[in-house]
């Protein structure tokens, strides 16, 4: 059973940065399709990034280059750094995975990965 737990969200000014952080365990963490999505109040929940098993990375257009994904697979880690945030940022983001080979593995598809973590909030004023 994969377990996904997220970590490092924060309440942080207009401009600032984080790191979020996911930790995996239960599975072959090096042979998923990994992503982030984000959830904010009263919208409608969207993907921001995802990363396949060979590394190859996708974004959503409004990241426009603020945001990256990486994957650590010695620590069963992904990340996403998240640069020159703003108030629509402000969102719970949670870390996905996906086994599935015949899936692409892009941002278009994070949505409906087969497993999520419990979200970590960021707040951005």
């Amino acid at each position: 059973h994969v377990q996904l737990v997220e970590s490092g969200g924060d309440s942080v000014q207009a401009g600032g940065s984080l790191r979020l952080s996911c930790a995996h365990s239960g599975g072959t963490y090096s042979r998923l399709c990994m992503g982030w999505f984000r959830q904010a109040p009263g919208k409608e929940r969207e993907g921001v990034a995802a990363i396949g098993s060979d590394g190859t990375t996708t974004y959503a257009d409004f990241v426009k280059g603020r945001f990256t994904i990486s994957k650590d697979n010695t620590q069963n880690t992904l990340y996403l750094q998240v640069n020159s945030l703003n108030a629509e940022d402000t969102a719970e983001y949670y870390c996905a995975a996906d086994p599935r080979r015949d899936l692409p593995c892009t941002v278009r598809t994070v949505l409906v990965f087969f497993w999520s973590g419990q979200g970590t909030q960021v707040t951005v004023s």
